[in-house]
């Protein structure tokens, strides 16, 4: 592991390559899984505070499990997370030419809110965690994302390139570009 402030970086966000290939793994990251998508404590109110804009672009399950059970519950760990429509599709998802697509990220999309999707899922399929007082980023490398670490190869794109503006997002430039200046003595390592 690499450290950066107050970070400690797998190796695999430089080794891995990686590009999302939503029409090949159409959206399965947001159907698949124990539980939902991880929170942070200031992005249920950020997201309770836009469900209005939100809800028009939600199915009617979405909607119905949003009325009886709310768009979060806490998973055995103690973590909140997105709940889910019969254990399976997050409260949010929606279905867009045959792919699976997050409500929240449509509405961003579309100007209507500026809180663009949780950072668990814009950094996907990097996740964090605590390492004492340290932050762990780390690759969780699933069957689902075959289709996007064969694009990533044929392309030539390292993981954390791939995940700049998601980086960026939850740690800063300062931050990623330390990560940028490094990763080309971690890549000769390698060699």
């Amino acid at each position: 592991m690499v450290h950066i402030d107050n970070t400690l970086v797998s190796f695999d966000l430089f080794k891995e390559q990686f590009i999302c290939d939503l029409p090949n793994c159409l959206g399965a990251c947001c159907v698949e899984g124990d539980f939902g998508a991880p929170l942070e404590q200031e992005e249920v109110k950020v997201v309770a505070d836009n469900l209005e804009k939100i809800k028009p672009y939600m199915t009617a399950a979405g909607l119905e499990l949003l009325k009886k059970d709310g768009f979060h519950e806490t998973d055995p760990d103690g973590d909140l997370v997105t709940t889910c429509v019969n254990g399976r599709d997050c409260v949010f998802v929606y279905h867009e030419k045959s792919i699976y697509s997050c409500a929240i990220e449509k509405a961003f999309l579309n100007n209507e809110i500026d809180f663009r999707k949780p950072i668990s899922c814009h950094l996907y399929p990097v996740r964090l965690g605590k390492v004492k007082e340290m932050v762990s980023v780390s690759y969780n490398e699933w069957h689902i994302c075959s289709p996007a670490r064969v694009l990533g190869k044929q392309e030539g794109v390292p993981l954390y390139v791939f995940l700049k503006d998601a980086l960026i997002r939850r740690f800063g430039i300062s931050w990623y570009t330390q990560m940028d200046e490094i990763a080309d003595d971690i890549l000769e390592m390698d060699t």
